[in-house]
């Protein structure tokens, strides 16, 4: 096979100046500006096209925001989620920041095909639908779409949606003990309508949870799926890969997809996973 010298040339130069811009990023806060382009076109001695496309990396990226008439900042830093691994289950540290909710929307209708499925429930059986916005230190991060059976849990209340840890609700309120929970990641881009409401381009990339929560009885309890924002989130694993001396203390904290405040027992989150292939044909 042969290379396109010149187009792997383009290529390397663009990542060239894109780890040039990303030092001078790190050398800077949120907030911060970093130089013109054409300063850094004389910098780094390339042109402005060239510049324009390690940037729009970055932008997309979530690492610097452009602002028309004042320049190019350093961006907020994303919200990080840690996966922790050891031989018996995934400890998930605390994301960091102050979540809150703000409900969107909330129904009691029918389950419908696709969600009677998940939760093992005929297509006409109740559920309560739940649209809820999620914030951290005020700024939008995730929506999310909660779909509980009905003739599990009578009625959920505001206060249970917005405030306190969901799960604590479900317990000590309608008598229903979470277990276990299956969940999925993958890449998606949010729609005009998600876009407006995590203040995002139209077309943003983004991470989509899927999880799936069973009770102590084995029974479905919740699906849940959660769109959150691609520049702002990121997945951290860290994994173990021969034994160590001694294992750090457990602790508890904000399950990707699932609010901050639920599994707070301070008992690790068990998951596991498998890597799905799918054929394109």
């Amino acid at each position: 096979m042969e290379i396109d010298a010149a187009a792997s040339g383009a290529v390397l130069k663009r990542e060239r100046v894109r780890d040039a811009i990303r030092e001078l990023i790190e050398e800077r806060n949120p907030g911060d500006a970093i130089p013109s382009e054409r300063t850094l076109c004389a910098r780094l001695g390339v042109s402005r096209p060239t510049l324009r496309a390690a940037v729009d990396e970055l932008v997309v990226a979530g690492l610097l925001v452009r602002e028309h008439g004042r320049g190019m900042f350093v961006a907020a830093e994303k919200i990080t989620q840690e996966l922790v691994s050891d031989r018996r289950a995934f400890s998930l540290p605390q994301a960091a920041g102050a979540w809150t909710s703000r409900l969107l929307e909330v129904r009691t209708l029918p389950a419908g095909a696709r969600v009677g499925r998940k939760l093992r429930m005929s297509p006409a059986a109740r559920i309560h639908y739940v649209a809820r916005l999620r914030l951290v230190d005020g700024s939008p991060m995730a929506i999310e779409y909660l779909h509980v059976p009905a003739d599990l849990v009578a009625d959920l209340t505001s206060e249970e949606l917005e405030e306190g840890d969901l799960y604590e609700h479900l317990s000590g309120r309608h008598g229903v003990r979470v277990s276990e929970a299956v969940q999925s990641i993958e890449p998606t881009v949010v729609t005009r309508a998600e876009a407006d409401l995590l203040d995002v381009p139209e077309l943003s990339p983004a991470l989509l949870f899927e999880r799936l929560t069973s009770d102590t009885r084995g029974r479905p309890v919740e699906y849940v799926h959660s769109l959150y924002r691609g520049d702002r989130y990121r997945i951290v694993s860290r994994l173990t890969l021969g034994p160590r001396d001694q294992a750090p203390p457990p602790s508890g904290g904000h399950h990707p997809g699932i609010p901050p405040g639920d599994f707070t027992n301070g008992d690790p989150v068990t998951l596991s996973t498998r890597g799905v292939v799918q054929d394109g044909m």
